[in-house]
């Protein structure tokens, strides 16, 4: 919608909305929020919402606790679910410290430092996002459980696909929210489920991720189901990927892709710890086409990066690895500053690797760097790495080592 704050207040009234959701993340990715009444938007974009950092998980102790939501009024949006009387609307916001200074934990304005950074060097990014989940049936008492909604495959078709009408609501209320879907289908577990996007720029796509969980997890209570984003809801089925596609644009350079790919790759190993925060996305490694290795190809799934089959503005990476529970703000800030490394530094990527990577035999004949094992390896080389540091402020940094026990 891109409004600014004038037209957002002009809007407020006009709309009859009586409820304004200022919206946050947690450093691990969790959606929060605040609502406040129309009478207190005036104060909320000249002063902030102060709210108490203590209770929120990374944002600090009890010594330096204040700190103020600023909302975001280019992104207003309706939450389509609540009542056409008394709307309700939610805002993105930028989080600071009480004499204004950026608030360090804020992951939104680490990746809109990384965009500026871009912009200094005349280099556009655009994301794209394929994201997967279950959706699992509740019991009688609506406490979750782990059987899946149906028992259909890939790309399958109703009455097998009993999700088709559940990601037909998600795509629409996105829709209404003026977030573009792409495409939707079943994916190959039982009850799983994917949603594609189209590209847009960093931030914009990094919201959309953000919004997109909530909605399916909305829309799934709405039906009687629970969603599950986690790397690996069943033991022995395909688990939960977030496949990142990206592109980028030098305004001086034809074609700079390359150097972004090689730059993916030469930060991958390091950066995993935020593409991949749990224990369980490590299981999911190596499985069902999710990749093990640091390694690319032109169309090859089993690589970590590889480059669909297409061609001049539609041409872009995917990055493999990560899944739904990392933070998209720090994902695609760190794609970026990686991206960057690559273009400055002009170097080429080895050569594409067309071979089954999830045959052992085939893998272990390459002698070929393996992402990291496990969360324990994932944070100590987060923890020694140069490149990690100049991106995540070291409080923050210190959150996710203790993921690891480090």
């Amino acid at each position: 919608m891109n409004y600014t704050q004038s037209e957002v207040e002009q809007f407020v009234v006009e709309e009859d909305v009586k409820f304004i959701r200022i919206a946050f993340v947690d450093i691990f990715g969790k959606m929060k929020n605040i609502s406040i009444m129309p009478s207190e938007l005036a104060r909320a974009f000249d002063y902030g919402v102060s709210i108490d950092a203590s209770a929120i998980s990374g944002f600090g102790g009890d010594v330096r606790s204040d700190i103020l939501l600023h909302p975001d009024a280019s992104t207003i949006s309706f939450l389509p679910w609540r009542p056409e009387r008394g709307r309700v609307v939610r805002m993105f916001c930028s989080i600071t410290n009480p004499d204004g200074s950026p608030f360090e934990a804020d992951t939104r304005s680490i990746l809109m430092k990384a965009i500026a950074a871009s912009n200094e060097e005349s280099v556009s990014f655009a994301f794209g996002s394929e994201m997967e989940f279950y959706l699992f049936q509740r019991d009688e008492r609506g406490t979750p459980t782990k059987q899946p909604f149906d028992s259909a495959g890939y790309m399958d078709v109703s009455p097998e696909d009993k999700g088709e009408n559940v990601r037909r609501e998600i795509c629409l209320t996105l829709e209404r929210m003026g977030i573009t879907p792409e495409s939707s289908h079943h994916e190959e577990g039982p009850g799983q489920n994917e949603v594609d996007f189209r590209y847009s720029d960093p931030l914009t796509a990094a919201d959309a991720a953000i919004t997109f969980r909530f909605v399916v997890n909305t829309i799934a209570a709405m039906n009687g189901l629970c969603a599950d984003f986690s790397p690996l809801p069943l033991a022995g089925y395909p688990g939960n990927g977030m496949h990142i596609n990206v592109s980028a644009k030098k305004t001086d350079q034809n074609d700079v892709m390359n150097y972004v790919l090689a730059g993916l790759l030469k930060h991958a190993y390091e950066s995993t710890l935020f593409f991949n925060p749990t224990e369980a996305s490590y299981r999911r490694f190596g499985v069902n086409k999710a990749p093990k290795y640091i390694s690319w190809s032109k169309e090859n799934r089993s690589n970590l990066l590889r480059v669909p089959a297409a061609v001049g503005e539609f041409r872009r990476l995917e990055l493999r690895s990560p899944d739904p529970t990392c933070n998209p703000y720090l994902a695609y800030a760190l794609m970026i500053y990686a991206g960057l490394d690559g273009i400055r530094k002009g170097e080429s990527p080895a050569a594409p690797l067309d071979v089954n990577l999830h045959n052992e035999l085939n893998a272990s004949a390459l002698n070929l760097q393996m992402l990291p094992r496990d969360l324990s390896e994932a944070c100590s080389a987060a923890r020694t790495s140069a490149f990690i540091a100049k991106i995540i402020p070291a409080g923050l940094l210190d959150c996710y080592l203790k993921l690891g026990g480090n």
